[in-house]
């Protein structure tokens, strides 16, 4: 067998013989089958290779696994149990009655086990195909659901020995094992957030519907709709109890809404999970927040130079406020989390106010609002100003108490940074001049008002080249002197066929300069101080993100569906 796994590497290009026939040897050794070690040890690169392999031992190859129009028949010829412990996906049923076969897919030929099962327990005899590892997981999450092995257990009344999201260091979330359906519902609950978390998803929601429960990651700023068991629906107390458990929270209380944490630990990884549930008509509805405790730097950001040259002078201000605008899930608290990270050091004392708090820095003094017992943004802003802070992080102007204290803070000699809800940079002004600030203020206080949006980034994998010719540019509104060439989406497996893979920030920043000032103090137009912010060197969101689309990064599309247009110029 050996001779048979090293001749598909030498022809597609393995350099590292070496380590292919250590992974060998240890398989051996161990008496398994070595072809998870193999892909795992990224020895070999599995498509070209697997298709290789299956030439070899005269097996079909799947290029596609395609989805089952009925896949009802598929799932009752292999259950669930089976077919994802042995990583088992059936892929269509051939011949006439009587003389049917499961045609069935493996990326492991070699795993005895699994065909000696596939043998025992089905009820028809098996057709073998091979395809990648990669293709036929995700196959199987579509054909049978998140946690259908789990689920199926449950059904039947007895328990799955799966590995669950380490949540030991938490009392809330230990149930009694010894309930078997009860310790089920954790794995299973655990599945779910584990799929997440593995799919990049910022977001799980779990709606409950009249004949299903509906379960949502939001991935890359879309909400995509998972693969669920059918008749999920018989376990949504179950679920929605178990999440509550997690996250500390009432569980007899169904009637209001309710906000409670999760704290877990996944793969090294700490997760801060927000959770929000709300009553609907047809049972609550619980929405999940994932944060990642991850590190915050500028460079990360992935600023353009003539915007990330503003942002560092504005960090090293001895006063004033920088306020970051943007609609909710725009990106704003990472950005503000990398402006605190650039300027921490053991001679700043940094305190933030927020609500709640989302990430930890070290070395910062954070404080969450909690309204309920009167400390409130403007409440904590009160208190800190008393203990000599250099910093001050406000997590939202929400009213005219906080946005005074804020001005005064700046007005004393303090850097402030906070958010704001509006469309674009230079809403900013008119949204504090309508909160009741004085423009006088505004124009005293604020040093900077940047906006932000979040586009898709383009998978790097799949994406192809979209010349356009001039006359597409200007068409389209792009300045003929941005060098590059746009990309557009294909989709692979690295992306889940959507063609992006992550997000990327784009930016617009206006300077509050002594021209801006007067004009800001008179009550000028929002036309006369954006002609002013393009004579000031303001370069338009849209305009920003044409540079982000001719670097590859994104696509057009992407840019013209966050921004409004370049209203007098393109800079």
């Amino acid at each position: 067998m050996t001779q048979l796994l090293i001749e598909p590497a030498r022809r597609t290009g393995c350099e590292d013989l070496k380590t292919l026939n250590e992974v060998l040897e240890s398989a051996s050794l161990r008496q398994r089958s070595p072809i998870d070690d193999l892909l795992d040890a990224d020895v070999v690169d599995e498509e070209p290779y697997m298709r290789e392999l299956a030439h070899d031992l005269g097996m079909e190859w799947l290029d596609s696994i395609p989805i089952a129009e009925e896949p009802l028949p598929l799932r009752e010829a292999c259950g669930p149990q089976i077919a994802l412990r042995y990583r088992l996906l059936p892929v269509g049923i051939t011949g006439e009655e009587g003389e049917k076969k499961l045609k069935l897919a493996t990326f492991d030929p070699f795993n005895l086990v699994s065909r000696q099962v596939a043998a025992q327990e089905l009820e028809l005899p098996v057709e073998w195909c091979m395809a990648s590892r990669k293709r036929l997981h995700e196959a199987l999450r579509r054909l049978y659901g998140v946690g259908a092995d789990t689920f199926e257990k449950i059904l039947e009344g007895r328990d799955l020995d799966f590995e669950a999201i380490s949540d030991s260091e938490d009392e809330a979330n230990v149930i009694d094992d010894d309930d078997d359906e009860e310790a089920s519902v954790v794995k299973f609950v655990n599945q779910i957030i584990r799929e997440a978390l593995d799919q990049r998803a910022t977001d799980i929601h779990v709606e409950p519907l009249a004949t299903n429960l509906r379960i949502r990651y939001r991935i890359d700023g879309k909400l995509l709709e998972i693969a669920v068991p059918e008749n999920i629906k018989a376990l949504q107390s179950s679920v929605i109890a178990r999440l509550k458990i997690m996250s500390r929270l009432d569980i007899a209380e169904r009637r209001v809404p309710q906000d409670g944490r999760i704290n877990l630990q996944f793969e090294g990884q700490t997760i801060d999970v927000r959770v929000a549930t709300v009553p609907t008509v047809e049972g609550e509805s619980v929405s999940l927040r994932l944060l990642n405790q991850e590190k915050f730097n500028l460079e990360k950001l992935g600023m353009e130079p003539f915007v990330q040259d503003k942002i560092k002078s504005l960090l090293h201000l001895p006063n004033g406020i920088i306020l970051i605008t943007g609609p909710t899930g725009s990106g704003k608290s990472t950005s503000l989390y990398s402006f605190l990270s650039e300027i921490n050091d053991p001679e700043q004392r940094i305190v933030t106010v927020e609500d709640p708090v989302e990430n930890k820095l070290p070395g910062v003094m954070q404080i969450a609002v909690k309204s309920e017992i009167g400390l409130t943004f403007a409440t904590a802003l009160r208190s800190i100003l008393r203990a000599d802070p250099n910093v001050v992080m406000i997590g939202e102007i929400r009213d005219l108490e906080t946005a005074e204290i804020a001005v005064r803070a700046s007005l004393t000699g303090h850097l402030v940074f906070s958010t704001l809800h509006t469309n674009d940079a230079l809403g900013g002004i008119s949204r504090l001049v309508d909160m009741g600030v004085e423009p006088f203020l505004v124009s005293n206080a604020v040093r900077a008002f940047l906006a932000q949006r979040l586009v898709r980034r383009l998978c790097p994998t799949c994406k192809t080249p979209r010349p356009l010719t001039e006359q597409e540019k200007i068409d389209i509104g792009i300045p003929l002197h941005i060098p590059g060439t746009p990309f557009q989406p294909v989709g692979c497996d690295r992306c889940r066929g959507t063609g992006f893979s992550g997000r990327l920030a784009i930016y617009e920043v206006v300077l509050v300069t002594p021209q801006m000032e007067h004009l800001v103090t008179h009550s000028a137009t929002a036309a006369e101080m954006r002609e002013q912010a393009l004579k000031d060197g303001f370069v338009p969101m849209r305009t920003y993100g044409w540079h982000k689309a001719l670097q590859g990064l994104t696509t057009i599309e992407e840019v013209i569906s966050v921004t409004s247009t370049d209203l007098g110029g393109s800079e």
